[in-house]
Formats: C-alpha cells, structure tokens, sequence
C-alpha cells in the first residue's frame, strides 16, 4: 500500500475555508438501515472529481477511484502550484454504517459520506460542511454507459475505409472499464492504455494514452488508430457498432462488438 503525507496540509488548508461556517450535521442517519445503506444499495463504484476549496489557491482537483475490491486511487493537484500534484492509493474502509468511507490512515486520513453518484467531504468530526460553501465540497461520480464499457470493440473501419491487415496482424481494438475509468486494447501492433472520460448526450474525451513499444512490419494502421483517438469528442452506438466522431461531423471510426463480449 503506497501512502504519501498529504492529506493533513489539505485538511488545514479546507478547514480555513470553513471558519465560520454555521455548524456542520451529523450525516448518519439515527438508527441506519443495514439492509439500506450506501454500501449495499448504491452502485458506488467508480471515479469521482470536483475542485474543492483551497485557503491559499485557486482550488484543489480532487480525483478519487473506488474499487470493488475495497481500493482506492486518489490524485490530487492544488491549481497554479508548480509542485502541487499529490497521488496515493491503498485500502478504504466503510464504517459499520456502510454510509461513510475513510481513506488514508492516521494523520493522512479523509473520510467522505457516500450518496448517489456523490462523495461528500466531511469535516474532521465526520461532519458534512453546510453554508455557502456546501456545495464546493463535493465530487460527482463519472459518467458511465453500459453500452459502451465492458465490451470489446473491434476496429472495422478507419476514417472512412475498410480496415484491410496486413496476414497475421490483429485489428486494433479498445476496451472501456467504468470502475477504473481506464480505457485498453491495441492499435493493431501494441498493448495501449491510458484513461477516458464520458459526457452527457454521448461526448467522450480520452486522457493520454500510453503503450508498448514494439515495432512491426507495417506501422501504417496503428499509427493512423493512436492520431484518430486523439481527436475524438463523440460516439454513438446502434446494432452493435460503435462509432466515434469529431464533432458530430466526421466518423472517424466504427467498430464492431466482439461476440466473446456477448456471452
């Protein structure tokens, strides 16, 4: 478990920017329902960002992955600070509420109340902030399609034209994970990954990608593949093919559905 010392100068920073604010509430409720808490009812898995207050910058971009598996992966930048990115994952626990979620230990700790597609910061009694501020300390979680992710697609066509391989290279194909926000697959000669982003009314926006390094015989198509990902901004989804645009405008490229995905 990687842990970094971090999270205290980020509490002392919020806790100015609270001073004075009328006193927070307890978020628990008075008697929680096992059978109806967060963690049983909600579908709280997945990313969460916002920019939440800072004393003495901008704002704090807060980024926060929790895991099926009870991990987490938390970055934080303080905005127009040359050495203000922070990143640290380990293990978060619930408590025996299954409404609040702790990450960290010790001094670095942070504990969030967990709501519908929200994590809400909480103070350093477990207090939810209220007042002017209240709503600046909250992230929202990602968006997310099932008709996107966790599905293969597999590249047939490429601004325009059929995809022709070269014998005994594979298709270049992408693979969407919502519980990591993680986007994987090839560009027809090396492994890619890197990190994606969904929008309302089906815009998309990929991070940096990453990948191997290998070379093949013909890098014509994987090169075109790796440039046409970075100028996507949106899909569309019908029949079993997905299509990315530029715009609304251009296809840029259509995939089909893998049927191992179907079964």
């Amino acid at each position: 478990m990687v842990q970094q010392r971090l999270f205290l100068p980020l509490m002392l920073l919020m806790s100015a920017c609270v001073a004075g604010s009328p006193e927070p509430t307890d978020p628990r409720p008075p008697n929680p329902d096992p059978a109806h808490n967060s963690r049983l009812s909600l579908d709280w898995e997945g990313t969460y960002r916002g920019i939440l207050p800072c004393a003495d910058c901008p704002g704090i971009e807060t980024v926060i992955t929790l895991t099926a598996d009870g991990t987490y992966l938390r970055t934080v930048r303080y905005l127009e600070r040359e050495d203000g990115y922070r990143r640290d994952q380990g293990e978060f626990e619930w408590n025996e509420a299954g409404s609040l979620v702790t990450l960290g230990d010790g001094e670095d700790s942070q504990r969030y109340q967990v709501g519908e597609n929200r994590l809400f910061f909480l103070d350093r009694q477990g207090k939810r902030i209220e007042g002017a501020l209240a709503e600046n300390y909250v992230l929202v979680k990602d968006l997310t399609d099932p008709r996107l992710e966790s599905r293969d697609w597999v590249l047939t066509e490429l601004m325009g034209k059929p995809v022709s391989l070269p014998e005994g290279q594979p298709a270049p194909s992408l693979r969407f994970d919502p519980s990591t926000g993680r986007v994987s697959g090839s560009d027809g000669c090396n492994r890619l990954m890197g990190s994606y982003r969904l929008f309302e009314r089906d815009r998309i926006e990929f991070g940096q990608l990453a990948g191997t390094l290998m070379a093949c015989p013909d890098m014509t198509l994987p090169d075109r593949f790796r440039d046409m990902l970075g100028k996507v901004g949106d899909y569309a989804i019908s029949d079993g093919e997905l299509s990315l645009f530029k715009g609304r405008m251009a296809i840029l490229a259509r995939f089909r559905e893998s049927p191992a995905s179907m079964e």
